[in-house]
């Protein structure tokens, strides 16, 4: 993606001084695993001493009140793309919870701050929610990805991660049909119930009517997620000279806030922050 690289421990840490200067209050992490790394099960999604958690603990030494949201899923670690552990061809979703479980801890005990699970299995929020509170993470936050479509807009994402290449088949049969609305207030209730602290829509600007019936449903901690292929498009449209980028950006973020996100997580995070301290957003 344009403007967005792959970064090491030393370069993350700088980059986490930056944001913390620009007033931005929280950094999402997300990992590239060497494929040498990489098996079925996933298995370094538990290690302790694994890129994440060496990146959580390094940053938050450096600039110890930026917030850290960590990823929860297996995709970065698994062979085969997905976000679970499969058996012929098929998720299975509990035995992928009881290993989610065990990667929240092993994140929140680095030092992360909001346990954010993408992976899209069933009672994966209640799962965690106790894994936290038996370890005594009671105070750690958990920010559901209630309502993840399974959505062509992911693809840069997944090339910087090293998914795509690996994926086998879809993710259909566990993220969620874009045709659908009323399957995102269910699962929205759902993680409530189990004990998110607050919810997800991903990806953003083509779902901001679920945006929307969420905050009005539910009326709790909403976000966005503006995700690489929003980003990469805009980028493209204004190298094309066809829109031009910095009003596009913020017409984009803009429409987030008026559909009701309390929080948005973008690829322009920097470059918005720098508009905001300079005074000049329009």
């Amino acid at each position: 993606m344009p403007g967005v690289d792959r970064i090491s421990l030393d370069q993350a840490v700088r980059e986490a001084e930056r944001a913390a200067a620009l007033d931005i209050p929280c950094l999402a992490l997300f990992p590239y695993t060497d494929p040498a790394l990489r098996d079925e099960n996933g298995t370094e999604a538990l290690n302790p001493d694994n890129l994440v958690c060496r990146t959580v603990r390094a940053i938050k030494k450096a600039v110890p009140n930026i917030g850290l949201l960590c990823d929860v899923a297996l995709d970065p670690y698994t062979s085969h793309g997905h976000d679970g552990l499969l058996r012929d061809g098929q998720i299975l979703n509990d035995e992928t919870v009881a290993v989610l479980t065990q990667q929240s801890v092993l994140q929140v005990e680095a030092g992360c701050d909001i346990i954010a699970p993408s992976d899209m299995m069933d009672g994966r929020i209640g799962a965690i929610r106790q894994a936290l509170d038996d370890a005594g993470h009671t105070g750690i936050q958990i920010m559901a990805y209630a309502a993840k479509y399974a959505s062509v807009f992911y693809g840069p994402f997944r090339d910087a991660v090293g998914s795509s290449a690996t994926l086998t088949g879809d993710k259909r049969t566990y993220q969620m049909d874009f045709c659908n609305t009323d399957e995102a207030l269910r699962e929205v209730e759902l993680d409530l119930e189990e004990g998110a602290d607050m919810v997800m829509v991903k990806p953003g600007l083509p779902y901001l009517d679920i945006v929307r019936r969420i905050k009005d449903t539910f009326a709790v901690p909403t976000f966005a997620y503006q995700v690489s292929g929003e980003y990469a498009m805009i980028h493209a449209a204004a190298g094309n000279g066809w829109l031009d980028g910095e009003k596009a950006m913020l017409e984009s973020l803009m429409a987030f806030k008026r559909a009701g996100a309390d929080g948005i997580l973008t690829y322009f995070a920097p470059r918005v922050a720098e508009k905001l301290r300079q005074g000049r957003l329009f």
